[in-house]
């Protein structure tokens, strides 16, 4: 039984990709190891969304190809890298045995075929493959699962190059959504995370309306599904209907992830944004009214070409005034192929490393006092793992995994990962908040 190493990078949405990957191939006999220097296969499945990502993708090629010389395994380099810079690469690191595309990932297991009947080195990110009905082996943990329900992206944000590494926005459809969903909840997945470069944009191109709210309707019936979660939702695309299946579905929680990016509207309009300051504070206000509990979590970009001191005081006092739950904030990424590249009065790296560190500390002062305001309260957690003796951690409904803070559980008594507990809150920090069992 031949052997596979693989070493995803990257957003859920490439670990997804790296899951159907596995999925396919463990379906044609392979054994996944937990040893890249134990393999017959090493995959690296890259990301290549800003320069931190590049690099770490490229250091893990270069890692990759100095196993396999020693071990003889065959090299597969696949994701967003790959589709950017396939040839690039394959000329620079001649290791690489196999490169393959965003579009590709659905072929896997005949490239490989291919490779051992011609022992050809070949790019393969110019054909599209198949999406939908791929199996996946779960690289999270049992209790929850990241489901995609499209691909690519239509928006040509201009500091963003992922319309032209994924293509064009691609629902999947509602039944195929809805099987693998099953399927998880049969595996014991508990908490669905749904995510797409755009998730609010899901069914204009295949039902010519938004279908969201159905999708998320739909899910909510499956037994053993017990949050849904999504991620990604654009300003400009939310619709009556989805905030009405948030206030009133028990299932999904009320958690809102909406990535602003800025809020100045002369920055928005130059990042080719859809929406501006008004529409957002009013989607902001309309969420906090009608949806009881509502956590507000958004992404922001700093240092954007041309961004003013004004600029970034605006969007200070925006932070200020409407303390959103969770932020996360980062420096402007200057990235070739994309429509910013190429403005003038680009930021320096002090300067935007200083304006991330203002942003983040007024983000961190409003997070420790909305967590010391949750002190004696009780919330439902997620047990996700055991940190020590008597000390488990876990998540509320507002905290995604990875991205948000941790609930810490103080018990004696034996908890079971991936069951919900009550906790009542007796301690808090900047982003993580300390409890014990009800």
């Amino acid at each position: 039984m031949e052997k596979i190493y693989l070493h995803s990078l990257g957003c859920s949405k490439n670990l997804v990709d790296s899951e159907n990957m596995l999925g396919i191939l463990n379906e044609k006999n392979y054994q996944m190891v937990e040893y890249a220097d134990n393999a017959d296969y090493i995959i690296i499945n890259t990301c290549s969304f800003i320069n931190d990502a590049k690099e770490e993708s490229i250091n893990a090629i270069i890692e990759a190809a100095s196993i396999k010389d020693k071990s003889g395994a065959a090299l597969i380099v696949a994701g967003c890298l790959s589709q950017r810079y396939g040839n690039e690469l394959m000329k620079e690191i001649p290791e690489i045995d196999m490169l393959i595309g965003t579009f590709q990932y659905g072929n896997i297991d005949k490239i490989i075929d291919e490779y051992k009947i011609n022992n050809s080195h070949k790019c393969y990110i110019d054909m599209l493959g198949e999406t939908e009905n791929l199996p996946r082996i779960s690289l999270t943990p049992k209790h929850y699962a990241y489901i995609k329900i499209a691909e690519g992206c239509n928006n040509k944000c201009t500091y963003c190059i992922i319309p032209k590494i994924r293509g064009k926005y691609r629902s999947r459809s509602i039944e195929d959504i809805i099987d693998e969903a099953r399927i998880l909840a049969k595996n014991g997945v508990k908490e669905l995370i749904i995510i797409a470069q755009d998730t609010s944009k899901y069914g204009i191109d295949l039902y010519n309306e938004k279908k969201l709210h159905e999708v998320i309707r739909r899910l909510s019936d499956i037994q053993g599904i017990e949050w849904i979660r999504i991620h990604y939702l654009y300003p400009e695309d939310f619709y009556d209907d989805l905030i009405d299946e948030f206030k009133n579905n028990k299932k999904l929680v009320k958690y809102f992830d909406i990535p602003l990016q800025h809020i100045s509207n002369s920055i928005l309009k130059k990042m080719n944004r859809r929406t501006n300051k008004e529409e957002i504070v009013l989607l902001i206000n309309k969420i906090r009214t009608k949806v009881k509990g509502a956590v507000l979590r958004t992404s922001l970009i700093t240092g954007f070409p041309g961004e003013t001191e004004e600029e970034h005081e605006e969007l200070k006092d925006f932070l200020n005034k409407f303390k959103l739950d969770k932020v996360g904030v980062f420096k402007y990424s200057r990235e070739e192929d994309t429509a910013a590249y190429k403005l003038s009065n680009q930021i320096d790296e002090l300067t935007k490393e200083r304006r991330k560190d203002e942003l983040m500390q007024i983000q961190q002062s409003i997070s420790y006092k909305k967590n010391r305001k949750k002190i004696g309260s009780i919330y439902r957690v997620l047990i996700d793992e055991k940190e020590e003796e008597d000390l488990y951690v876990g998540r509320t409904y507002m905290d995604s995994p990875e991205i948000d803070g941790y609930t810490f559980v103080k018990t004696k008594e034996k908890l079971v990962i991936g069951n919900y507990y009550d906790v009542v809150i007796k301690d808090a920090l900047e982003y993580d908040l300390i409890g014990e069992l009800v």
